[in-house]
């Protein structure tokens, strides 16, 4: 079998510093760093968000590591490192056929990258040379010159089917006593990841719980009685239920576009707060914006204007939640009302938004931390946020694979997938919940969209 050489794109790097070590596989495999690919992760050296983190990550990995030889060849060098677990070369051409073009300075890095992978082959004789990849075009780039390409395996692993609400039949004779009843009586087929059933009977009448501790908790009339705004369709309560009856400790919600979660996010947090429970509701957002504009808007808290864009989707939901508890003697239509009332909420609820990057060294107590659009963030970036949470808190994460903007993440390995896979095992530290809102309910727009766009037949 031949010896595997991995000639290493900067994403692969960006996307998480710990694929060095699953790639290496404890010197099993060789690596191979693109001088390229250097200059480039020096450049995101200076970013204060998690690509800037993954960069000096990598710098203080080659400073620490030892230099075996620098292979002086014609055309090109080689210089040789290693620790206990990796090794690395870093290859550097005299020069480069390639000419840096500022316009396309992204096409023109590929292709250095490609060269140097070219060069690689030649100097490992016998061994298969891979270049490794998170873009299909740098990938088709290496093609052209007849060299191999993958990407990370977690790239090809398989997502699991997730049974979050279950359907069971059930005599309607039953559905009275269901109520705090153990569902492994009901259900011997229970799994960890059933966190909500759906019992239907033959005559035509059903029943709708959440499950904690393997406790049947089923859906009242009374349960949203106090919510300013309610759940509008079975997923929305059950997810709603799971949230207000404060049993859970990290609620985690694959959700289309236009599905309310935010929006339900926030009403159930405030419901919380006005029972005591919490003192405040901390919104995180991860953009991203958070990945390629970090440098520009900067980390400095409670700069409006720098936060305008970014807490929009925060601002509007509040907007929609003002306009809805506004009098009918006050006009819903008064600009000035309604920024009276969203401060009024802002000020009762204590609501403050957190860039992921400004977390470090934040302790978080008694509060309901609500981590929008993880489908963007990375594992990283869910521990560190995750790990500024205390005792007293609540975390709801949101977000939807259906909709991943960071180039350096997919539906397989972002953070809200991590958790996703989370949910079909007991985990001693805490409670979890899970649920899939697959129901558009911004209107007719979002239906319409997603009848074209989402259902088409291809």
């Amino acid at each position: 079998m031949k010896d595997k050489i991995y000639v290493l794109d900067t994403n692969i790097i960006l996307q998480n510093l710990q694929n060095l070590y699953k790639i290496s596989q404890n010197k099993t495999n060789h690596i191979v760093i693109p001088e390229t690919v250097l200059l480039e992760l020096e450049d995101k050296k200076k970013l204060s968000n998690e690509l800037g983190y993954y960069a000096r990550g990598f710098a203080r990995l080659l400073a620490l590591m030892k230099i075996k030889e620098v292979d002086y060849k014609q055309g090109f060098k080689v210089v040789k490192l290693f620790n206990d677990e990796i090794n690395i070369d870093i290859i550097s051409k005299d020069t480069y056929e390639t000419v840096i073009e500022q316009v396309h300075l992204s096409e023109s890095n590929d292709k250095r990258i490609i060269e140097t992978a070219c060069v690689a082959r030649d100097y490992y004789k016998g061994a298969q040379t891979i270049f490794l990849s998170l873009d299909v075009y740098a990938r088709t780039f290496a093609l052209f010159k007849g060299i191999k390409t993958e990407t990370l395996h977690d790239d090809k692993s398989t997502l699991p089917k997730f049974g979050f609400v279950k359907t069971l039949e059930l005599d309607s004779s039953k559905f009275n006593s269901l109520d705090k009843k153990n569902i492994l009586k009901i259900d011997e087929s229970y799994e960890k990841e059933n966190f909500s059933y759906i019992f239907n009977s033959p005559d035509g009448n059903s029943e709708y719980a959440v499950i904690y501790n393997e406790q049947i908790d089923t859906l009242k009339d009374t349960d949203f009685k106090a919510l300013s705004i309610k759940p509008v369709n079975l997923k929305q309560k059950l997810f709603t239920k799971a949230i207000i009856s404060n049993m859970f400790e990290l609620l985690v919600i694959d959700a289309k576009a236009g599905s309310g979660k935010t929006l339900m996010s926030i009403v159930s947090a405030m419901r919380l707060i006005d029972l005591g429970f919490y003192d405040k509701i901390v919104y995180v957002r991860n953009s991203i914006e958070s990945l390629d504009k970090g440098e520009d808007i900067g980390y400095l808290s409670g700069n409006d204007e720098k936060f305008r864009v970014y807490n929009m989707a925060v601002q509007d939901t509040l907007e929609f939640i003002a306009k809805k508890q506004l009098k009918k003697s006050e006009s819903k239509d008064n600009p000035e009302s309604i920024q009276t009332k969203i401060s009024e909420l802002q000020a009762k609820y204590s609501i403050e938004t957190l860039w992921p990057g400004e977390a470090r060294g934040r302790t978080l107590s008694s509060s309901i931390v609500i981590m929008d659009e993880w489908q963007n963030s990375s594992e990283k970036t869910t521990q560190l946020i995750l790990s500024r949470l205390d005792e007293s808190c609540m975390a709801i994460v949101i977000g939807s694979n259906r909709q991943i903007d960071n180039l350096y993440l997919n539906k397989y390995n972002n953070g809200l997938t991590t958790l996703l896979k989370q949910t079909n095992v007991t985990h001693p530290e805490l409670k979890m919940f899970a649920i899939e809102l697959d129901k558009a309910v911004r209107g007719k727009f979002a239906q319409f969209t997603e009848r074209i766009f989402e259902n088409k037949k291809q």
